[in-house]
């Protein structure tokens, strides 16, 4: 599935300029000497599948087979799978590494998610990768357990292999490296709390505006899913595909249109 020395492009959703970028570049050149940045100039985070297509996109690069892209990341895996990565197209879509995590129902916000669903749209194999940070706390960001894990656990992803509808969503949990406790292959949570809150502040002038902010909230997940997963400091693998159909409540409406 994925070929020795794959040509390998990086994306995410925190900018060209975010420290997960260059901690997943770092990964990459372990597993290939191909590897091509092509990520959004600025901070996209919960952009989740945006696409400029009323407005021109601009590239600048930023260095050899480095570039940044006015817009979006799914603006950001297109131009770099359609225009800008010369010659034959990527073997691999590395996204992320996220600052925070994606998980549960906020999978569907995510711009890191949204590039590697690009890749997978496009035929390529795809894989998100996120570090979690304090749910609750102000702390310093455990990047070193992204760097240490990503490596083995891609490979032997790679040697596993999986469907070409499917990419791979990976958090690693808020903890040092020699913390984690396993790898667990997580299906996807829902929260039973909601994490945002409404902030309302007044400008200079008096008027009033409004500020959308997570509130930390933990939830209660059950065993098998990816929350549950990162609270008990495991890494959660979870594959994800595109088929939102809900099929319990199709066939039921089958059988009242079919009468």
């Amino acid at each position: 599935m994925i070929p020795d020395n794959p040509r390998i492009l990086l994306s995410n959703d925190d900018g060209i300029e975010a420290p997960g970028l260059a901690l997943l570049e770092r990964v990459a050149r372990q597993l290939s000497d191909d590897v091509w940045v092509v990520a959004p100039a600025y901070e996209q985070s919960a952009a989740s599948r945006a696409l400029s297509i009323r407005d021109p996109l601009r590239v600048d690069q930023r260095g050899e087979q480095r570039f940044a892209v006015f817009g979006t990341p799914t603006d950001s895996v297109m131009m770099g799978v359609l225009a800008l990565v010369e010659g034959k197209k990527p073997d691999l879509i590395l996204s992320g590494v996220n600052k925070g995590q994606n998980l549960a129902e906020h999978i569907t916000l995510s711009g890191t998610i949204a590039a590697a669903i690009q890749g997978m749209e496009m035929g390529i194999p795809s894989v998100a990768l996120s570090q979690t940070y304090p749910f609750t706390v102000e702390g310093a960001i455990h990047w070193e357990t992204a760097e240490t894990h990503a490596i083995p656990l891609l490979k032997k992803l790679f040697a596993a292999g999986w469907p070409e509808d499917v990419l791979m969503n990976i958090n690693f949990p808020d903890c040092a490296p020699e913390q984690v406790a396993r790898v667990e292959i997580s299906r996807m949570g829902r929260r039973d709390a909601d994490l945002i809150d409404v902030h309302t502040r007044k400008d200079p002038g008096g008027r009033e505006y409004y500020w959308l902010g997570f509130n930390g909230r933990l939830s209660n997940p059950p065993e098998g899913v990816d929350l549950r997963a990162i609270y008990d400091n495991r890494i959660s693998v979870t594959p994800l595909h595109m088929d939102l159909t809900h099929y319990k409540t199709l066939a039921a409406l089958n059988a009242v249109f079919d009468e």
